[in-house]
């Protein structure tokens, strides 16, 4: 249980800083809105990032995975 409160603590400190930063870069624009959204989809990419390296799915390889690949 303090583990995922742990988690939980970093995800909200990094979401915070990264919409925090967006309104840092929007305001240099004279934009807030852009930061905010460019914050927003940054955030999205970041948590996706943070969830796969916390449930250690992070560089998986499957030799029998014929999925596509980027």
């Amino acid at each position: 249980m303090v583990q995922r409160q742990r988690g939980r603590g970093f995800w909200i400190l990094g979401t915070v800083l990264l919409f925090a930063g967006g309104i840092l870069f929007g305001l240099i624009w004279q934009n807030v809105w852009v930061g905010l959204v460019l914050a927003a989809a940054i955030s999205i990419g970041w948590l996706i990032a943070y969830e796969s390296r916390r449930g250690r799915n992070q560089g998986i390889y499957d030799r029998d995975d014929d999925g596509a690949q980027l």
